[in-house]
């Protein structure tokens, strides 16, 4: 991920962090209204109960955008790593079977000067 993209996906996220304060603002003007001795105003909680679920909403679409976007972000593609450590795998694979045969041939040497 290069250093724009990087700053615009942080900007992204900045903006997702302004508008979950904006929902808790929401939040707590609903909740002084509901306390409000004379009762509630039903105009005021209904338009911030709509404001509210669509911030949700739109909260929950940038936070999938950005999530799905670190899932395509791979830094180590390129890395050789894993071929490294398949070749080294191997490469004691190969020493165990030249260890086998080596003792193999032994077994066979001894046999043979044994019954000789």
């Amino acid at each position: 991920m290069d250093s724009q993209t990087q700053n615009t996906s942080l900007q992204r996220l900045q903006n997702v962090e302004k508008r979950i304060v904006r929902v808790l603002e929401l939040a707590g003007g609903v909740m002084d209204e509901l306390s409000n001795p004379t009762g509630p105003r039903k105009e005021f909680v209904n338009n911030h109960c709509r404001e509210f679920m669509q911030m949700i909403k739109d909260i929950q679409v940038a936070l999938r955008e950005e999530i799905k976007s670190a899932c395509d972000y791979r830094p180590f593609e390129k890395c050789d790593y894993s071929s490294r450590i398949a070749n080294e795998i191997c490469c004691k694979k190969l020493d165990y079977v030249v260890l086998q045969l080596d003792q193999m041939k032994q077994t066979i040497d001894d046999y043979r000067s044994s019954t000789l």
